[in-house]
């Protein structure tokens, strides 16, 4: 496999995660989505979303969008499982997830922040404090739900599942701007569980080939 990825994208960084869980190994191939190399035209022949992961099988087969792309290994690479087989807890890893992959990121992302700046001609300041209410109104929702239903060193139990390979890259971009996160000691703890495991080790920004400082 391939995966086309860029060290700080937190999408990629979910997709780093649920392939060292599952223990698959693949040629990583990094895309600087800060100088536009999304938008190359041979990149953009595989892609069309213009964005990064991108995960390319042996047989061709290529998937963008990291929530696809994971749900595709659970089906195809069952052990670990990251997505629980009964429907209710299913779901409640689900929620969790989306509710991150969906509400909190995309508002947050390069392209958005960017446009803010570039298009919209905000402030500095003005885009931190954008960030920082969405990251606030996020996570205040994933704290209460892993207050809810959470148990376990993970967001869900013993073993960790969708809504953890979500939760670790929101947290460190997060963390990366400087967001205060002390009102979310229970999304925080799992947070700190994770990053002492190996798989998310070796999923980290800092251990990819196109690190940068």
């Amino acid at each position: 496999m391939q995966l086309y990825s860029f060290f700080n994208s937190s999408t990629s960084y979910r997709v780093r995660i649920a392939l060292a869980l599952k223990g698959l190994d693949y040629d990583y191939k990094g895309i600087n989505i800060r100088v536009g190399e999304q938008r190359a035209d041979d990149y953009r022949a595989l892609n069309p979303s213009q964005g990064v992961p991108l995960l390319v099988e042996d047989d061709g087969t290529a998937l963008s969008q990291s929530m696809a792309i994971i749900d595709y290994l659970d089906e195809t690479h069952p052990e670990p499982r990251l997505l629980p087989a009964e429907p209710r807890a299913r779901a409640r890893v689900l929620e969790l997830a989306n509710a991150i992959a969906c509400d909190m990121h995309p508002v947050n992302n390069l392209r958005i922040l960017g446009y803010l700046k570039n298009r919209l001609e905000v402030s500095e300041e003005q885009k931190n404090d954008w960030y920082r209410h969405w990251i606030a109104e996020g996570f205040g929702a994933v704290e209460a739900l892993l207050e809810r239903y959470g148990h376990g060193p993970y967001c869900f139990g013993e073993a960790p599942t969708l809504a953890d390979c979500c939760l670790v890259p929101q947290v460190a971009n997060a963390e990366r701007m400087g967001c205060d996160l002390s009102a979310y000691p229970r999304l925080m703890a799992v947070y700190q569980h994770c990053q002492r495991q190996p798989a998310f080790q070796q999923a980290a920004p800092s251990r990819q080939p196109d690190f940068t400082a």
